[in-house]
């Protein structure tokens, strides 16, 4: 029997967004070291973006990327992973943030046709034969291609087991007025198998929403009623930390924790990731002692109000605290880039660093960062944890503001930047100061570093050979396709 049992050949699609595209990468090269053969599929303007960031030193990306292959190192340390690229139905040049919701209504309706073509394509022409296909769980096609070219069907969500537990139980929440319902029901929910308690502002966005008829809705109901006839689900995130929430799920479907999905030894990828040119820190880093830096970064993806923005920064200053303030030029919007308060470049030199976007595993684990102003992005908290560096919290869109409950709430290792009221500068200020003093016994919120090192441990631990939680996980996962595949 066991003779019989091959390695399995896995078609990965990432989701076309950078936080959905890191751990995609990072789960094909930890399935490759694992013996698998995988087929790594990005968009081709995420692929654009990629090649254009890492040449942009040399020829900005303009042009004749189409052949650069970002496996190719990988590929050179032993891994059988092929790379290739799909249509998205948009050219170029289109502007995907400006023009959201139209991307995102072809994503749903347009993009499964040249996903399905390329599939059929690698399944026709691959050696060894294709046996599975892992996408993202908010694309809505899984089931429908997986069972045309007779593929195991898995699922890579990238987020909390909690966020996942909310959507899949959307049925309830409308049952009981707490979505979609005219009612508007804030009182606590409580009837959601394997979740102790959560209070409606405390789900995503999405699901706090009043107009329920976005595309982006569209998109969340269908991949949830998709992801019920997966074969596998695989979710980033640890068994110990949502212990609850991953039982009642595993009572209806596979599912495995086996998270925190990071590159090797948490260093730089040998895979590029990024899809912006990354500005170098760490020599700036090196000068500054100790946990004084306060590391301050939005994401990639969610907008922030220009009033926010301008107190924010006018509230760093007043904190008078050394700082990383990674900007993205299209924070507010693509159109709106002026952002700041006049003066504020010049009020901060030689005291903080402005910068569009950088290699965040090698800023937030330098030993000079000591707290982070983060938007809450699931890749964000866990790096933070693993880095024991505590968390200022201001959720813009999306999980987030669950990610912030669990942060906050749940394993109490950061602070809120503000609860339901208008940021202002002597908030964050104080609250800056407070995440920054926490590294001094008796200062600030001492117990905010004691609890992320607490947490800290129990990643360490899941990722443990053979004994940790997640490692066990990601070795019955295999073991568990291996033997689908034999049958």
């Amino acid at each position: 029997m066991e003779k019989n049992r091959q390695n399995p050949h896995a078609i990965i699609v990432a989701y076309p967004l950078q936080g959905h595209v890191i751990p995609c990468v990072h789960l094909a090269l930890k399935l490759a070291s694992s013996g698998f053969t995988i087929t790594f599929v990005n968009t081709h303007s995420i692929h654009h973006q990629i090649t254009k960031a890492a040449s942009s030193d040399q020829t900005a990306g303009c042009g004749g990327d189409d052949d650069v292959d970002i496996f190719s190192d990988a590929r050179e340390s032993g891994l059988d992973i092929r790379y290739r690229t799909v249509n998205d139905g948009f050219p170029l040049g289109f502007d995907r943030s400006l023009n959201h919701d139209q991307y995102m209504t072809g994503i749903l309706h347009v993009f499964s046709a040249h996903v399905d073509e390329l599939v059929g394509d690698i399944v026709r022409y691959s050696n060894p034969r294709v046996s599975c296909l892992i996408v993202d769980t908010f694309y809505v096609w899984s089931s429908m291609i997986s069972k045309k070219y007779k593929l195991i069907n898995i699922s890579f969500w990238t987020e909390p087991a909690l966020v996942f537990s909310l959507y899949y139980h959307l049925d309830l929440l409308r049952a009981h007025g707490h979505f979609a319902s005219i009612d508007k029901r804030e009182d606590t929910i409580d009837y959601i198998p394997g979740v102790a308690a959560i209070e409606p502002k405390d789900m995503t966005s999405y699901l706090q929403a009043t107009d329920t008829s976005t595309i982006v809705h569209k998109i969340i109901f269908k991949a949830f009623e998709d992801v019920k006839m997966a074969d596998f689900i695989l979710c980033n995130t640890v068994q110990e930390l949502e212990q609850g929430t991953l039982s009642a799920l595993q009572e209806k479907q596979a599912t495995y924790a086996i998270g925190p999905i990071f590159p090797t030894g948490f260093a730089k990828s040998p895979v590029s990731t990024s899809l912006w040119s990354e500005s170098e820190c760490t020599q700036w880093l090196h000068t500054k002692p100790p946990r004084s830096v306060l590391y301050v970064s939005f994401g990639s993806y969610a907008h922030a109000s220009k009033k926010d923005i301008e107190e924010i920064a006018q509230g760093i200053l007043l904190s008078e605290v050394s700082f990383i303030w990674v900007l993205r030029p299209d924070i507010v919007n693509s159109n709106e880039t002026d952002f700041l308060p006049v003066g504020f470049e010049e009020d901060i030199k030689g005291k903080g660093l402005i910068i569009p976007w950088c290699c965040q595993i090698a800023v937030i684990s330098h030993s000079a960062i000591g707290g982070f102003l983060t938007h809450c992005g699931w890749n964000s908290i866990l790096e933070s944890i693993w880095c024991g560096v505590p968390l200022l919290c201001y959720p813009l869109l999306t999980d987030q503001f669950t990610n912030r409950k669990l942060a906050v709430d749940d394993w109490k290792i950061g602070l809120n930047l503000c609860d339901k009221k208008p940021i202002t500068r002597k908030e964050v200020s104080d609250k800056i100061h407070r995440l920054m003093m926490s590294w001094k016994s008796g200062g600030g919120d001492h117990d905010l570093t004691k609890n992320i090192r607490s947490v800290k441990k129990t990643l360490e631990n899941a990722l443990s050979t053979n004994t940790g939680s997640s490692q066990r996980n990601f070795n019955q996962f295999i073991n568990d396709v291996k033997d689908r595949i034999s049958k």
